[in-house]
C-alpha cells in the first residue's frame, strides 16, 4: 500500500485483513499496510476503540483475529464483481435464473441488496435463462461481459474486437441486443453494422469493447434465447434432415431449437432440418429422441450414428466383432 494512504483507509484495510486472514501476525499486517509493526499495533488499538473485538494470541504461532460479537458491515460489490458472481452461479446451476429455485432465490436476495447501478447488469444476465446443462466451455472475462451487458441494457452501440477462431482478429460495430448463456457458453446476440446482418458472437472471443455515442432499438418482441438457438442451428457445413415418428410437440421437448427446425409432416411425424460442422457431436445429441427416427442426410451423420451405436453396444457387451449376443 502507498505510504500516503489515509489512516481511515488503513484501518478499513486492517479490518479486511483480520476477517480474511484470521491469526495474521503483526509483521504481516505491517507489510500489508505499508507501516511499521508499532504503527500496525496502533491501528489495531483504533479498531478496538471503535468497538470491534480484535483478539490477540501471544507466542510463535500467535496473531490477531476478529472475536465474537462483531456485526459485519454491508457487503460492497463492484458491477464486475456482481456479474462475476452471477456468471459463476449460472455456470454451476443452470436453473439459477428461476427465482423459485433455491439457487435462484438466494441469488435474487443478494441482487436486491445491492445498489441499482451494481445490480442492474447482473440482473439483466440472470433474466436471460441459461439453457441446458452446464458445459465446460471457457468462461469469458467478467469485465468484458459486464461492459457488454451494460451496453445492452443502455441500448448503446459498440465497437468490438473479435477473434473468430484461427482467422485472426476483426473489428466490428454492433448493436448488442442481449448476452445469452446457452449450454455453458456465453454469447452476444447483436446486429452487426459491419456485416449488415444478425450475429451471435462468443463472448470469450471478444478482445476489446468501446462504447459509441449511437443508440439503438432492439427488434420488437425479441426472445434472445430462442433467437440464439435458431441461429446456432443454421449456416454450418453439413445439411441435416431427420424424420422422427413423433409429433412436433414431443420432438421440441426432446431437442433444443439449436439442433434444428422441426416441421410437421403429419400429426404423427416430424422432419428436423438443420446444419452442423460436427456430425459426431450431433449424433450424440440425437440419443435424446425417445421415438424411432431415420437420418435422411448427410452421409457423415449416418456414419457417425452407426459408429456411436457400435460403441454403445460394445460397452454393453452386446457386440463382439461381427457377432451379436442375445
Amino acid at each position: 500500500m502507498p505510504r500516503d494512504e489515509s489512516p481511515t483507509a488503513r484501518a478499513l484495510l486492517l479490518l479486511e485483513l483480520l476477517q480474511s486472514s484470521p491469526g495474521i501476525t503483526a509483521d504481516r499486517l505491517a507489510a500489508r499496510l505499508g507501516v511499521s509493526e508499532r504503527a500496525a499495533r496502533r491501528y489495531v488499538a483504533i479498531l478496538r476503540e471503535a468497538g470491534i473485538p480484535v483478539e490477540s494470541t501471544r507466542g510463535p504461532y500467535g496473531g490477531y483475529r476478529i472475536g465474537r460479537g462483531l456485526r459485519l458491515p454491508p457487503l460492497m460489490f463492484s458491477p464486475t464483481e456482481a456479474l462475476g458472481l452471477v456468471m459463476a452461479v449460472l455456470d454451476g446451476h443452470h436453473d439459477a435464473a428461476d427465482p423459485a429455485g433455491p439457487a435462484g432465490s438466494a441469488l435474487g436476495k443478494l441482487l436486491r441488496a445491492l445498489p441499482e447501478p451494481v445490480a442492474h447488469p447482473a440482473e439483466a444476465v440472470r433474466k436471460v435463462s441459461a439453457r441446458g446443462a452446464p458445459g465446460t466451455a471457457e468462461r469469458p472475462d467478467p469485465d468484458t461481459t459486464a461492459v457488454l451487458v451494460q451496453a445492452a441494457a443502455a441500448r448503446r452501440r459498440l465497437r468490438i474486437g473479435y477473434r473468430p477462431g484461427s482467422r485472426g482478429e476483426r473489428t466490428m460495430e454492433v448493436d448488442p441486443w442481449a448476452v445469452v448463456v446457452h449450454h455453458g457458453r456465453w454469447y452476444l446476440l447483436c446486429w452487426s453494422h459491419t456485416r449488415d446482418a444478425r450475429r451471435v458472437l462468443r463472448v470469450d472471443r471478444v478482445t476489446s469493447v468501446t462504447a459509441l455515442p449511437d443508440t439503438f432499438e432492439p427488434p420488437p418482441a425479441l426472445n434472445p434465447v430462442e433467437t440464439v438457438e435458431e441461429h446456432l442451428s443454421e449456416g454450418w457445413t453439413h445439411e441435416v434432415e431427420i424424420v422422427v415418428e413423433a409429433p412436433v410437440s414431443l420432438v421440441t421437448e426432446w431437442l433444443p431449437r439449436s439442433l434444428g427446425r422441426p416441421e410437421p409432416v403429419d400429426d404423427h411425424t416430424t422432419r428436423i432440418l438443420a446444419t452442423t460442422d460436427e456430425p459426431d457431436w450431433y449424433a450424440e445429441r440425437l440419443t435424446a429422441i425417445r421415438a424411432p427416427f431415420r437420418i435422411v442426410r448427410p452421409r457423415e451423420l449416418r456414419e457417425a450414428a452407426l459408429a456411436l451405436g457400435r460403441r454403445l453396444a460394445e460397452a454393453a457387451g452386446a457386440v463382439d466383432g461381427d457377432r451379436t449376443f442375445d
